[in-house]
């Protein structure tokens, strides 16, 4: 088996099973990194998934919490799945999906940023409307112009569409239905959403799971009109190939910061122990019509030119993976830079248009 050495500057938890990053959010001088996680396994689904919880204050140096969120009510009993994180009169809300035979959405608060106390009266949306269908799940919540919205991720099977279904409240606590804010033909459904302002309008993500094709990870700038989601400009930065679920947030300095889940699915029980973590943060930005995902500025001095991981060839580069397909880049190089931690590298081409996390 091959030595995946020890990661330094990706976060992954000293033990057990570790995928979507979750609750992405800045509280009282940390940034804070929730997380799926099955404390007790190093492969998934041999316990019902709980949020595992870190804190940093600059992306190195990680210190580990105690579980947030363990499902232990009636409501959450199969999982305490994905889900945001906001900020609420110096409190910080946790809205998860909590699985039983039905998806709903639940929400835990905490005033130290660390115990949570669910709420009495939760779920706070029992069940999926009849635009969205059983997979409903991952609530994004956000705040812009003075109101609370919620974002929850579904597919409706008599359409084969996946679906972002978007929901309203004044309070965070009590919601109501709206519309069905985006969609995608030909796909199961969609998963893992963010939603928050932007600096011209509103910046939307989601993971869509086609009926026949590959998912894929979509970057979305445009304008929330009457219920609706008008994309004005869309990306795929992240290409993997080694990377899923993907999760947006806003921070103080303004900045929409996105963290991924490496390496992804195809690899539980890859090697004796979990090998998953979190990528680093890239900050998301459009500008002209192109959207970039490029490592923030406090961790740009960990970025090298070239990598023993990476050949160059007369157009583009090739990254082995071991006893894998290589990853095969193809097309024009304005400049390319490498960030390389073990088992792990974060490629970003022509400054973030393109970034490859692959599992080497």
């Amino acid at each position: 088996m091959k030595d995946f050495g020890k990661l330094q500057y990706h976060f992954r938890p000293k033990k057990g099973w570790i995928n979507d990053p979750n609750g992405l959010v800045y509280f009282k001088g940390y940034y804070h990194v929730f997380y799926q996680h099955a404390p007790d396994h190093e492969i998934p689904w041999k316990q019902p998934m709980h949020w595992g919880h870190a804190r940093t204050k600059d992306f190195l140096h990680w210190e580990e919490l105690p579980v947030a969120l363990t499902p232990d009510r009636p409501y959450d009993t199969g999982g305490c799945w994905s889900g945001t994180a906001i900020v609420k009169d110096d409190k910080l809300y946790l809205f998860y999906a909590g699985i039983t035979e039905v998806s709903t959405v639940a929400v835990a608060v905490s005033e130290d940023g660390i115990h949570f106390e669910k709420y009495q009266r939760n779920p706070v949306i029992a069940t999926f409307p009849p635009e969205g269908g059983p997979d409903f799940r991952d609530p994004a919540v956000s705040r812009i112009d003075g109101v609370y919205y919620c974002v929850v991720a579904s597919g409706h099977p008599a359409t084969k569409t996946a679906r972002l279904l978007l929901y309203r409240s004044e309070d965070l606590l009590d919601w109501t239905f709206c519309s069905v804010m985006a969609e995608w033909e030909k796909s199961k459904y969609a998963e893992c959403p963010s939603f928050m302002p932007a600096e011209e309008g509103c910046l939307l993500t989601a993971s869509v799971c086609p009926l026949e094709k590959e998912h894929f990870f979509s970057v979305m700038y445009g304008e929330l009109k009457d219920g609706r989601f008008t994309v004005k400009h869309r990306g795929q930065v992240d290409k993997g190939p080694d990377q899923y679920a993907g999760q947006a947030f806003r921070d103080h300095l303004q900045r929409n910061l996105l963290i991924t889940w490496i390496p992804g699915w195809k690899y539980s029980g890859y090697a004796s122990a979990d090998i998953g973590c979190m990528s680093v943060p890239r900050e998301l930005k459009q500008e002209n019509g192109r959207i970039t995902a490029y490592p923030i500025s406090e961790l740009q001095y960990l970025l090298k030119d070239e990598d023993p991981c990476l050949q160059r060839t007369e157009n583009g580069f090739i990254v082995a993976r071991e006893g894998r397909e290589p990853l095969v880049y193809r097309g024009e190089i304005r400049s390319l830079k490498i960030l390389r931690d073990a088992y792990v590298a974060e490629i970003f081409v022509n400054g973030g248009e393109e970034v490859f996390s692959v599992l080497l």
